[in-house]
């Protein structure tokens, strides 16, 4: 009976350790603050917040998380990846972080860990200026094009349905879609309202914005692993409200939007 209880009793303390190493081993903060770097993926065709100038990497995400990674002792490590591949390579650990801004949903929520807001992400249309839409109602009946697999487009197409239909095309990237605007192939685009202001604002002999926006007021994010990336977001978390409290926020934000705009201090109700 002795060592049958001292058995179990080094076997449970094993089983203890094991657990405790595993949880080690899955907490992804511990990980990068080993190694000094944060490998974030974006997308890099997503203006105002990812993209490639001369071959280099700008935008509002670049700017913002350059800050973030300083306020975390770490230096950031950019990837740019489709947008269909980064939520699955998050998953299965090809980097730490995705800094492509996500649309922030339940659905999404139940799979991932979301940092605080980083940016607005209300869907809108835009159109070739001089375009035949006055409202987002007048979308009935129109072509519209979207990039593929985002939260805007599954608000696209309830939007669809909602009034009474258009035909909706699905594109790999934002710019291809607006290069078939340009050409007639399409009559709008939908998209998250800061990236159409800025497409605009860059080409106001072109593209038109199309008000007020129809989406359900949502918010970007930034996203890690759910359980193992708890820890890094609540470092991001952090970082992202010191950086708001002493106005570094305010600034990037008027650089890269035109203008600052108030985002909640806490997680929003999705």
């Amino acid at each position: 009976m002795m060592f049958s209880t001292t058995l179990k009793s080094a076997l449970f303390g094993l089983g203890a350790l094991a657990i405790t190493a595993s949880g080690a081993l899955a907490d992804d903060l511990a990980d990068i603050k080993a190694a000094g770097k944060i490998v974030a993926a974006t997308e890099m065709h997503y203006a105002p917040f990812d993209m490639l100038e001369n071959g280099n990497y700008v935008g509002f995400d670049r700017d913002l998380f350059d800050e973030i990674a300083k306020e975390m002792g770490v230096a950031p490590v950019y990837e740019d990846l489709p947008w269909t591949s980064i939520l699955p390579g998050l998953e299965v650990k090809k980097f730490d972080f995705v800094l492509a801004p996500v649309t922030m949903t339940a659905e999404r929520a139940d799979r991932y860990s979301f940092t605080l807001p980083i940016a607005d992400a209300t869907v809108t249309f835009v159109q070739r200026k001089g375009g035949k839409m006055t409202k987002p109602e007048d979308a009935k009946g129109l072509t519209v094009g979207v990039q593929k697999g985002t939260a805007q487009q599954k608000q696209l197409d309830a939007y669809s349905a909602k009034i009474g239909g258009f035909t909706i095309k699905e594109y790999g990237t934002n710019d291809e879609a607006y290069a078939d605007l340009m050409t007639g192939r399409l009559d709008a685009v939908a998209g998250s309202a800061p990236l159409l202001n800025y497409l605009a604002k860059k080409r106001p002999d072109d593209f038109a914005v199309v008000n007020p926006p129809f989406g359900t007021p949502t918010y970007f994010g930034y996203v890690a692993r759910k359980g193992e990336g708890d820890t890094l977001v609540a470092a991001v978390n952090d970082a992202l409200k010191k950086i708001e409290a002493d106005g570094r926020m305010k600034t990037l934000q008027e650089k890269w939007f035109g203008a600052a705009t108030a985002l909640p201090q806490m997680m929003p109700k999705l």
